[in-house]
């Protein structure tokens, strides 16, 4: 074993509470926390880590009063998965949070339950569809909060992004902070999470001009102002405590976003911790630290006990001259896997390496090769093999209960299918043998501007994206899917068929996939077999409106009437404004010769869309009925 590493697995092998933490203390005395998590930002954007952009003056005004930590890493670069690692101090393989969908155990401690039972009052803001336990994509965050402010929406074709899966951070902190106003006496604690960052990258109008070329630093200066506003409205003693939950490639080692890959682009993060008494204002800490230690030292700061269950370590009592304090740094990204059906990737940095395993192992000394550009694996053997054992070990001691091996999710397909086009990936994809994902980066940079043009409803130009993936990854479900989905936009419904049917094939389970070939198939005439895939999404998702309209349009089509009507009705049960399923059913009623009870129906479509000449014509044809 190398040097240091007997060390390095005992720091690892530590959880949670320090013995030398303060007594608890009563709920009168405890001091309000503020927690702001800044999404998608870039640790070399930050003044108080270095830049000189010029970007971030709230936010190192605000470091000259707390503690910065210079060498902080995040557990994963996606949202969700570094959320769960922040909020329960513990890591992925023991949290289970793998991505968007992935549900948090109720099992695992979790800071605003801990500081909810000890007296607290508790909230959370959040800036993205991304975060809403409502909508599915953050199942069992909203555990231990009194109020968990999220709302999001679908985001259909020519609706505004900022009023539907993404809020921008002046509104968010403009939410928090009325409810802060109401929150009179402590303690409270607050968790803010702010999304601008992340792409697409669009500034405020007022920031626009100034950031033309850099759209994505207009962002950064855009969250730095929504967050400096919130930090004044908290008070100067206020705990508070400042983190991305992952950085930006924009362009390092080929990606264009985040979730590939494991480099400092992506995972080293701004850090700032103020916790008045207790810490030295304008100090910095070099040590190596990790996203999982904040939740224990927000904890143990308040005075409560800390759970055994949370692995990480306090940083309350950690020096800025400590010597041989640094703590390995665990990491994971399943988004190659679920996305494309290559290899996962985990990673560790230990000592001055940042060790990769992928199927074509990557090693980098971090101290001579900073950006990680000189891949030393295949000279240093014995140094992989000693840092390899120790990632396996650090596995073994944090893993908790084994993962589920089947799906890990279970999101409604509309659902899935916007978060797909938000650069978010459902489901999975068969395995493509140990694909290492350096090899084939520009074709996940590819499916990913596809998939944002598909979100903005530029069909046209995400086809051809589409189909420079398909070609040369066939088996990558998402791609075959968009590719059907964007050329039935584009009334090119027989050549949507193709696609589809192989997203079928490649994930039967799939219901968004069936659904969307039942469309494709209809629109070309071959309605019994459109109805087939109907039938499937209906008995598998019964609750899902559009579905049940389907399958009645096509049964009306094929003389199945009464089971048309029976479609329709549960349509109408599970959304009684339903447009096209009043629509049909009170065509259907007046041509059956009962134009009496079509009357609401057809009434309700033209209220819903009263320009519809349709749903006009239909109404009025069946009142002249009714007066005959």
């Amino acid at each position: 074993m190398r040097a240091g590493s007997i060390l390095v697995l005992a720091a690892f092998a530590l959880a949670g509470f320090n013995a030398l933490a303060p007594s608890p203390q009563p709920p009168a005395t405890r001091r309000n926390i503020l927690l702001i998590t800044l999404d998608t930002t870039r640790a070399d954007r930050m003044g108080f880590l270095g830049s000189t952009r010029g970007l971030t003056p709230s936010l190192d005004a605000f470091a000259r009063t707390a503690v910065v930590f210079t060498h902080a890493y995040a557990q994963a670069p996606i949202t969700t998965v570094s959320h769960a690692t922040i909020l329960t101090g513990t890591f992925p393989p023991f949290h289970h949070v793998n991505d968007f969908g992935s549900p948090l155990p109720a099992s695992v401690p979790y800071l605003p339950a801990l500081l909810r039972d000890a007296g607290y009052r508790t909230a959370a803001f959040v800036g993205s569809l991304i975060l809403d336990p409502r909508n599915g994509t953050a199942p069992g965050f909203d555990r231990g909060f009194d109020v968990y402010d999220a709302g999001f929406r679908l985001r259909r074709p020519g609706d505004d992004r900022y009023q539907t899966v993404e809020r921008r951070g002046e509104e968010v902190t403009a939410r928090a902070g009325q409810w802060l106003a109401s929150a009179g006496g402590g303690p409270w604690f607050l968790w803010v999470h702010l999304y601008d960052p992340h792409d697409p990258y669009d500034p405020p109008s007022d920031l626009k001009k100034r950031f033309t070329a850099a759209p994505y630093d207009g962002e950064i200066a855009a969250v730095d102002r929504a967050a400096g506003h919130l930090i004044a409205a908290a008070g100067a003693t206020t705990f508070v405590a400042v983190a991305a939950d992952h950085g930006e490639a924009l362009g390092d080692h080929g990606e264009d976003t985040h979730g590939m890959f494991l480099y400092e682009a992506e995972l080293h993060v701004p850090l700032i911790v103020r916790v008045p008494g207790l810490s030295t204002p304008g100090s910095r800490i070099s040590s190596r630290v990790r996203l999982a230690d904040l939740a224990p030292t927000l904890v143990e700061a308040a005075g409560v006990a800390v759970p055994p269950a949370m692995q990480g370590e306090s940083l309350v009592r950690l020096k800025p001259d400590a010597t041989d304090a640094d703590r390995p740094a665990y990491a994971e990204t399943e988004y190659p896997r679920r996305a494309f059906g290559w290899s996962p990737l985990t990673a560790w940095r230990a000592d001055r390496f940042l060790y990769v395993r992928a199927p074509k192992p990557e090693l980098y000394d971090l101290i001579a090769d900073p950006n990680a550009g000189r891949n030393l694996a295949a000279g240093r053997p014995r140094i992989v093999d000693g840092m390899q054992r120790e990632l396996d070990e650090f596995i073994r001691k944090s893993g908790g209960a084994a993962r589920a091996t089947g799906r890990e999710s279970t999101i409604d397909p509309d659902l899935a299918r916007r978060l797909a086009a938000l650069g978010y990936v459902s489901g999975s994809t068969p395995p493509a043998s140990g694909v290492d994902a350096k090899d084939r980066i520009a074709l996940a940079n590819a499916l990913h501007a596809a998939q944002m043009e598909v979100d903005d409803g530029a069909f046209e130009r995400a086809i051809p994206l589409l189909e420079k993936v398909t070609a040369s990854e066939p088996n990558v479900k998402l791609a075959q899917l968009q590719l059907g989905v964007s050329r039935a936009h584009q009334k090119q419904y027989a050549r949507a068929v193709q696609p589809l049917k192989k997203a079928t094939a490649l994930d039967p389970e799939d219901m968004f996939a069936h659904y969307e070939l039942g469309v494709a198939l209809y629109e070309t005439g071959d309605l019994k077999t459109a109805a087939g895939h109907f039938e499937i999404v209906a008995s598998r998702m019964p609750k899902w409106a559009d579905a049940r309209y389907s399958l009645g349009s096509v049964y009306a089509r094929i003389d199945r009437v009464p089971d048309a009507g029976r479609e329709l009705r549960a349509a109408l049960d599970l959304e009684p404004r339903h447009f096209r399923a009043n629509l049909l059913l009170g065509r259907i009623l007046t041509l059956q010769g009962d134009p009496q009870r079509a009357l609401p129906y057809l009434q309700t479509a033209a209220d819903v869309q009263p320009s519809n000449a349709e749903a006009r014509q239909f109404l009025a044809d069946a009142v002249s009925r009714v007066k005959k």
